[in-house]
């Protein structure tokens, strides 16, 4: 098993730099993982730079979806239901 240190480098989300600014409707999101999702897909498993590509855009879609769900819960039911 190989062992890398991990001191110094930047990890993929900092909760205090990154925050999601837009928060997307829940349809938008789930449209947009999808896609991006299929996109990744077919990133090459050989290429460190495709890889870091796809990590980085499953991380932000998944984070975009998390906070579309989340300000639907905040926001209630719509129906007129309760």
């Amino acid at each position: 098993m190989t062992t890398v240190a991990t001191s110094g480098l930047d990890s993929l989300y900092d909760r205090e730099q990154d925050q999601s600014v837009l928060v997307l409707s829940v349809d938008t999101a789930r449209r947009l993982a999808r896609e991006d999702l299929d996109a990744c897909a077919t990133a090459d498993t050989h290429s460190h730079g495709a890889m870091l590509q796809a990590a980085v855009t499953l991380d932000y879609r998944l984070r975009s979806l998390l906070a579309a769900l989340d300000a639907e819960d905040l926001a209630g039911p719509q129906d007129g239901t309760q």
